[in-house]
């Protein structure tokens, strides 16, 4: 690997204080050609950009945790735009990516080739042979020759695509912008932010509202959402933020207590006085999505959640490098902020799983139909994103006749059942890729962890509760995760190493 070598005119100290954002980003390399007003505006358009992803952030969980067309719509022009205006940026200044494309070669290549077999699938020029007969039956019935795809659903393959296309361009962005360490936790500190006011929301709708969410939805008494569709999509999205709130209190009290000589009287003044200096903020944004999560009542939810916590745990304690006090004492300081929460409001969620137990037959039922219809069309699939339309094909009575069952609660097999096992589990794979990086990162650095461990304790949560519900599947969550990802991965290598084109 290359190493970060600066210079002369960026090694002074006194450049590096006037443009600390400088240091360990790509944005350091700057062609001569490029002049200071140049440069200048260069960074107040990338500022302006970086503001309108934390922007477009807040927004994406308002309407129903964007789980309407509408909505996916908006999101797939303001997140790819600012993509796109982000590129130019970089191209009229002549600037180069904070993160060379090729450093993502591997993920890359996987996604490219999903995204092309989508094409693939929507597309009437295949052969007719490998379009799926439900095309030819219908040609049967409407007697009139019909082009058939691969897809049952082209259209609600695009609006899929769509989707995928739109939490890309946002993890492309949150590589960029975050391999500044400042960026960084800015990020993280904005979408803690975001996460407990949705929270605090959730928690004034359910007091005064029965759950409802005023001129979007109607009631849904007993349980908290804030915006959202359903409870567990919430508590996954609270989850998130939970995981990122508890990995910045951790540091800013491990920040406070660096140094740790004199009395235990000094050490106890330093932890007071970084509460007054922020800890406070961050804890009581904490108890407050705590509460917001344990009103949820989701099982899975809150049980990820903990797994989440639990990860984040583990990732700071196992890179510590001091004393046992000095990992304890913050450790503790959040344990008893948890456990209190959980004490006080935890009757919600206790409720439901003595009532509801912690399986569903349901699922599982949904499960195995899922698994016959994907040996079904192993290698082609239905077409990515049209569960909708192929499960009434395979629904037996092993599940109840009443409702609808638009999702699968297992993100895994709609993934599979849509694109075939090969590309299916090419997607995966290149999700896969940047979360084992954020996980060696978050063990390996040194400085500036907090990033790849919130997104490597996120993809846990989220890569478990995948296995039971459908919360990847609500472009709030997806949009935020590929954000903590996109964040993850900028800072799991040092600064010192090259990462630029």
């Amino acid at each position: 690997m290359e190493k970060f070598q600066r210079s002369s005119e960026f090694s002074r100290p006194a450049r590096l204080a006037a443009n600390p954002s400088s240091h360990g980003d790509s944005t350091a390399y700057r062609p001569a050609s490029a002049t200071p007003a140049v440069r200048r505006t260069a960074d107040a358009i990338e500022s302006v950009l970086f503001a309108g992803l934390i922007v477009g952030l807040a927004w994406a969980p308002f309407w129903l945790g964007s789980n309407r067309m509408l909505a996916w719509a908006i999101n797939g022009m303001l997140f790819p735009g600012i993509a796109i205006l982000y590129e130019l940026s970089r191209f009229l200044s002549g600037r180069p990516h904070a993160v060379a494309m090729r450093r993502l070669a591997i993920p890359a290549a996987l996604f490219a080739a999903v995204i092309a077999w989508i094409g693939v699938q929507t597309s009437t020029l295949v052969p007719q042979s490998l379009a799926h007969p439900i095309w030819s039956m219908a040609a049967g019935v409407l007697e009139t020759p019909i082009d058939g795809a691969i897809s049952v659903s082209p259209p609600a393959s695009a609006l899929a695509l769509l989707r995928l296309l739109t939490d890309a361009s946002v993890f492309w962005l949150a590589v960029q912008f975050c391999r500044d360490a400042q960026r960084a936790y800015l990020l993280l500190r904005a979408i803690a932010m975001i996460v407990a006011a949705y929270a605090a929301y959730g928690l004034v709708t359910a007091a005064f509202f029965s759950g409802a969410i005023p001129f979007l939805d109607d009631p849904a008494p007993d349980h908290i959402r804030s915006t959202f569709v359903n409870r567990n999509s919430f508590a996954t999205y609270a989850g998130i933020g939970l995981i990122v709130t508890v990995a910045l209190t951790l540091r800013h009290y491990r920040r406070a207590s660096v140094s740790q000589a004199g009395l235990r009287a000094f050490q106890l003044q330093r932890m007071l006085e970084a509460t007054g200096r922020g800890g406070f903020f961050l804890i009581g944004s904490g108890l407050v999505i705590v509460v917001a999560l344990l009103g949820t009542g989701s099982r899975g939810g809150v049980l990820c959640a903990a797994l989440g916590i639990a990860s984040v745990i583990l990732l700071s304690l196992s890179r510590q490098r001091r004393s046992a006090t000095q990992r304890i004492e913050p450790l503790a300081l959040v344990t008893l902020a948890l456990a209190a929460a959980f004490t006080f409001f935890g009757d919600v969620f206790v409720g439901h799983i003595a009532t509801s137990g912690l399986e569903d037959a349901s699922r599982l039922a949904v499960y195995r139909i899922m698994a016959h219809s994907i040996l079904d069309a192993p290698l082609l699939g239905f077409g990515y994103g049209t569960f909708t339309d192929i499960f009434p094909m395979y629904r037996d009575q092993s599940i109840s006749t009443i409702g609808v069952w638009d999702k699968a609660h297992n993100s895994y097999l709609e993934v599979w059942q849509g694109l075939g096992l090969v590309f299916g589990t090419a997607l995966i794979a290149a999700l896969a890729w940047p979360v084992a990086q954020c996980f060696v990162g978050a063990l390996k650095r040194r400085r500036d962890a907090s990033p790849p461990i919130v997104a490597a304790s996120a993809s846990l949560l989220l890569g478990v509760h995948s296995l039971v519900d459908f919360s990847l599947q609500i472009q709030a969550v997806s949009l935020t995760f590929a954000a903590l990802i996109g964040a993850g991965l900028a800072q799991s290598q040092s600064s010192q190493n090259v990462l630029s084109d």
